[in-house]
């Protein structure tokens, strides 16, 4: 995990844009409605399937486990990674889940066979972080290495080797179309790369400069989501490089903690929070709708359903488990 790092207060939002639709008409009402166990270690990664069918999650003990993505259901484990698996994601079209590794490696697994199909060989550090194109035929990793890695997943070999950062890189991922690569690293920095060429089209950074620990595009790919920790989440224009919108209330200064966007209902920011909480931001307003009490522990992962109103999140050692929250 991350060490900690001091970090200064925030600035205000400029909040003269707007970031997606209309701000929200509904206020969400998340309840508990399951508690998966099952992992012996913390949980570092959750992630939805993108038929909503099934939750993957994965941790530091080095398992990856797949469960019934409505009941929870616990329906295989997957082994073979010799060291705690920092993130999973999956293929557009459910049928590959990638994950990243301590032990520097990046595993295919197939969710036909639930097996290891390819192993991706590059980094020289802990991989931290990893996602696909939306054609799938592409992925994208960083590492305590400092490089982002574009990779070919046929040929098992990376396309690109980016020295992206000068501190560990903490988040990637692609644009909707996958034109654009993101990435953040410990240094605080946000890069935009343009994922053919390799080129870095541009750097986000705020003035306080506090290690960013994760970042994906809303799902337009027009804005950027920003989590750092000075227990803020930033909503960036990359096109003006203005943060437009901030989020606060959370508890975040030791852990990478990622946000995600919910739009199945109303339009909300969600994440989890080092106070052992849940946080709903209105995307537009910048409110706290609603906090989800019940982990033992710092929340590290959350996911969001892709077309139902479920939140799934994950706790550390203290707690261990999975809690599906519905709105329905």
């Amino acid at each position: 995990m991350e060490p900690p790092r001091p970090a200064g207060p925030h600035k205000p939002a400029q909040d003269n844009e707007k970031p997606l639709a209309s701000a929200s008409t509904s206020t969400p009402n998340y309840e508990l409605r399951a508690i998966l166990s099952g992992h012996k270690a913390s949980i570092a990664s959750i992630t939805f399937s993108p038929d909503g069918a099934m939750l993957a999650s994965a941790g530091s003990d080095k398992v990856i486990k797949l469960w019934d993505g409505i009941t929870g259901e616990i329906l295989d484990t997957l082994e073979g990674h010799t060291e705690g698996i920092s993130d999973i994601a999956w293929a557009s079209d459910g049928e590959y889940i990638a994950s990243a590794s301590d032990d520097k490696t990046i595993k295919i697994w197939s969710m036909e066979e639930r097996s290891e199909v390819k192993t991706l060989i590059g980094h020289t550090n802990f991989v931290f972080c990893v996602n696909y194109n939306p054609n799938s035929n592409l992925l994208v990793s960083g590492g305590f290495d400092e490089t982002v890695r574009i990779w070919d997943i046929a040929r098992g070999k990376p396309l690109k080797v980016l020295p992206a950062h000068s501190d560990p890189v903490t988040a990637v991922s692609f644009n909707h179309d996958g034109t654009l690569v993101v990435s953040c690293a410990m240094d605080g920095l946000i890069r935009i790369w343009d994922a053919e060429s390799g080129q870095c089209l541009k750097t986000l950074v705020d003035d306080d400069n506090p290690i960013c620990s994760h970042v994906k595009f809303s799902p337009n790919s027009r804005f950027v989501l920003a989590s750092t920790q000075d227990s803020t989440i930033r909503l960036w224009n990359y096109q003006t490089s203005k943060c437009v919108k901030t989020y606060t209330g959370h508890s975040n200064r030791t852990y990478c903690i990622p946000a995600c966007f919910v739009t199945s209902k109303g339009k909300y920011i969600v994440s989890g929070s080092e106070d052992n909480k849940i946080y709903i931001w209105d995307l537009q307003t910048r409110q706290v709708l609603q906090v989800l009490d019940g982990h033992r522990d710092a929340v590290l992962a959350i996911a969001t359903h892709p077309f139902r109103n479920i939140i799934a999140s994950a706790s550390m050692e203290k707690d261990l488990t999975i809690r599906l929250w519905f709105d329905e």
